[in-house]
């Protein structure tokens, strides 16, 4: 059970972002993230925008560093993947 965060490499409204997600849970997740002072209007599907000045505090609270393919890969196989043409689970 473990938490990553990508580089900071996609842009969007003039500032670079990270993505946070967890190989365990969406639970472990937000709990992470409200450690670290991430808003939850930061939860997008399936893992958290988090901008480019908030990536060491990610880091420092534990988040592992993954390229963003590896991210993608470790989300995906723990069955917590929500693509956007994809409905989130009920229930």
């Amino acid at each position: 059970m473990a938490i990553y965060i990508d580089p900071p490499t996609w842009p969007g409204h003039g500032r670079m972002w990270s993505h946070l997600v967890s190989d365990h849970s969406f639970d472990e997740l937000h709990a992470f993230a409200a450690g670290i002072g991430a808003p939850r209007r930061a939860f997008e599907r399936d893992h958290y925008d988090l901008p480019a000045e908030r990536y060491r505090d990610a880091v420092r609270a534990g988040a592992v560093e993954v390229g963003s393919k590896e991210l993608l890969r470790r989300l995906t196989a723990a069955g917590l993947r929500r693509p956007k043409n994809r409905p989130a689970p009920t229930g």
